[in-house]
C-alpha cells in the first residue's frame, strides 16, 4: 500500500466522519481535524501521505493551507474538498498544487477514484526521490584505485566529443556503467539514450532491431518499425557486446558509422542520422580481427577512442569500498539494519580473486544481506571460497595461519595450492580451465547446465571456453583425463 496515513480536515462533522469511517474500511490509518491549526499539529508530530481538506474553514482558508504545504519537501498530496465550487477556484487549486477537486456532496465511487490517483502520484514521488537520492550518493563508478582514477580521468576527456568510443572488459566490471558516464557527461546527455544488447538479439532480427524495417518486409513485419539508429538520432546510441553480431551487419553498421545513413529493411528511402557510437564488447577484438571474425575496417571505426574496464581483481582497495556501497544499497532495498562488515569479512573481500568482478561482489553482498542474523556481516557469511577453512592461507607466496591481510591483493601469477597429494605451482588460469573441464565432465559437455554448475552465464562459459581453446568434447575427454 503505498499511502498509509490520511488527514480529513473538515469543519462539517458529518461529512468528516463519512469520510474518515469509507476511508478506514478501506484499511487507512486515518485522523480528522476541524481546523488548519488542528491539521498542523498534526502534520508537526507525524508524516501524512495524504489531506483531504475543505476550502472554508473557521480558521483560514483551504488553498491558503494548500500553498503552505507545497514549500514543504516532504510534503502530502492534497484533495480538496468544496460545496461552493466554481472553475476559478478549480483553477486556482490546481495551479495551487491539488492532486484533485471534490464537490460536495459527492459520492463514495468518487472518493475511491480519487485514492487511486494519489496512490499513482505517490509512487512516482516516492521512485523520483529514491532515483534523486541514488544520483546524490554518487551512483556511478565506485573506487579510489589508481586504474580507476585513470578511467575517470579519461572519461572526462572524451564524453565532451562525439568521438566514437570502444570500451573492453571482463563480464561484470561496469562496461555499461562506463557508457552512461559518457552520455551522462556528454553535450548529448539531453537527447535520447538508446541501448541494443547485441547479444541479446537473434541473428535474424538484429538488423531490424539496428535499421528497422518496412510494413511487409518479413513474415510478421505488420507495420513500419523505426529502427534503434533512427530513434538515437541527435542523442547516442550504446551497442553492448558487439562482437555478437554477424558479418553481414557489420558490414552495414560500417556504413552507418562511416556515411551516417542506411536504409530500412525492405526499404529503398536513404535515412540520415547524427548519433554518436559507444561500444562495448569483453572480447579482444583486434584477436577476432586476425581470426577473421570481425571485419578490420569495422574495427578501426569503432576504435577510434579505446576504454579499458580494469578487473576488479586489478583494483586494490576498491572490493571493500565497493561491498560497503552495495550494503547500504541491500540494505535500504530490503530493511534490514546491517552496520558494516567484521574484520575478517573485509579481509575476505580483500583477498578474494573476484571471477565474476563488481556483478559478483553485488550479488554476494546482497545475498549475505538477506542471510545474515546480526548488525554485522561476517566471513562465513559471505561463502567465499575457502573461506570456512582460512585459518592456514597459502596465496601467492604468501602463507601464514592468519587471515589474508585486507592490502594484499590476488594476481594472476603462479600459486601455491595446497592440496595433501600435490603442491606443485599453478597458474590461477590453469585452475580456473581445469575447474570448467570438470563441471563439463560432470555435466557430459552440456554448457547450460555447466554454467548453472560454475555460477556463471552461459555466455561467460563460451567466452572462457573461447579463452582457453576448448572446442568439443573430445577435447573435453582428453584435458579431464590429463588432468
Amino acid at each position: 500500500m503505498i499511502l498509509e496515513k490520511i488527514i480529513v480536515l473538515d469543519d462539517e462533522f458529518i461529512i468528516r466522519k463519512s469520510v474518515e469511517e469509507h476511508l478506514r474500511r478501506r484499511r487507512y490509518s486515518v485522523v480528522s481535524a476541524g481546523t488548519i491549526a488542528e491539521a498542523e499539529s498534526l502534520l508537526r508530530r507525524d508524516h501524512y501521505d495524504l489531506v483531504f481538506a475543505d476550502i472554508h474553514l473557521p480558521d483560514g482558508n483551504g488553498i491558503d493551507f494548500l500553498r503552505q504545504l507545497a514549500q514543504q519537501p516532504d510534503r502530502p498530496a492534497v484533495v480538496i474538498m468544496t460545496g461552493q465550487a466554481s472553475i476559478e477556484s478549480a483553477v486556482e487549486c490546481m495551479r495551487a498544487g491539488a492532486l484533485d477537486y471534490l464537490l460536495k456532496p459527492f459520492a463514495l465511487s468518487q472518493i475511491v477514484m480519487t485514492l487511486e490517483k494519489a496512490e499513482a502520484f505517490s509512487q512516482v514521488v516516492k521512485v523520483n526521490h529514491y532515483l534523486n537520492q541514488e544520483q546524490a550518493q554518487g551512483s556511478g563508478l565506485i573506487g579510489e584505485s589508481p586504474e580507476l582514477v585513470r578511467l575517470r580521468t579519461l572519461i572526462s576527456k572524451v564524453a565532451p566529443t562525439d568521438a566514437t568510443v570502444l570500451i573492453n572488459g571482463e563480464n561484470g566490471t561496469g562496461k555499461e556503467l562506463v557508457a552512461n558516464e559518457l552520455f551522462k557527461a556528454s553535450a548529448r546527455s539531453q537527447a535520447p539514450y538508446i541501448k541494443v544488447n547485441c547479444a541479446a538479439v537473434s541473428e535474424t532480427l538484429i538488423e531490424s532491431e539496428f535499421f528497422g524495417h518496412e510494413k511487409g518486409a518479413f513474415t510478421g513485419a505488420n507495420e513500419r518499425r523505426e529502427g534503434r539508429f533512427e530513434l538515437a538520432h541527435h542523442g547516442t546510441i550504446l551497442l553492448d557486446e558487439i562482437s555478437e553480431i554477424s558479418p553481414k551487419v557489420q558490414a552495414k553498421l560500417l556504413r552507418v558509422l562511416q556515411e551516417r545513413e542506411f536504409e530500412r529493411v525492405g526499404g529503398n528511402k536513404t535515412i540520415q542520422v547524427d548519433v554518436r557510437v559507444i561500444a562495448t564488447t569483453n572480447r579482444n577484438l583486434q584477436k577476432s580481427v586476425d581470426n577473421g571474425e570481425f571485419r578490420e575496417d569495422l574495427y578501426y571505426r569503432l576504435n577510434v577512442f579505446p576504454l579499458k574496464v580494469p578487473a576488479l581483481r586489478e583494483r586494490q582497495g576498491d572490493p571493500v569500498l565497493l561491498a560497503h556501497r552495495f550494503l547500504e544499497r541491500a540494505c535500504r532495498h530490503y530493511g534490514a539494519k546491517i552496520r558494516g562488515f567484521s574484520d575478517g569479512a573485509q579481509q575476505a573481500l580483500a583477498a578474494y580473486g573476484w571471477p565474476g568482478n563488481v556483478r559478483e561482489l553485488q550479488n554476494l553482498v546482497e545475498r549475505a544481506v538477506i542471510l545474515a542474523d546480526g548488525p554485522v556481516i561476517k566471513e562465513d557469511a559471505l561463502g567465499l571460497p575457502g573461506s570456512e577453512s582460512r585459518p592456514r592461507a597459502v596465496v601467492a607466496g604468501h602463507t601464514s595461519s592468519e587471515p589474508v591481510p585486507a592490502t594484499f591483493t590476488p594476481v594472476r601469477e603462479p600459486v601455491r595450492v595446497v592440496e595433501p597429494d600435490n603442491s606443485a605451482l599453478v597458474s590461477l588460469d590453469e585452475m580456473e580451465k581445469q575447474h570448467i573441464l570438470r563441471a563439463l565432465e560432470r555435466t557430459s559437455g552440456n554448457r547450460t547446465q555447466a554454467a548453472n554448475l560454475l555460477k556463471i552465464s552461459i555466455r561467460t562459459l563460451r567466452n572462457k571456453l573461447n579463452q582457453y581453446e576448448i572446442e568439443d568434447g573430445s577435447e573435453i575427454g582428453r584435458e579431464v583425463e590429463a588432468a
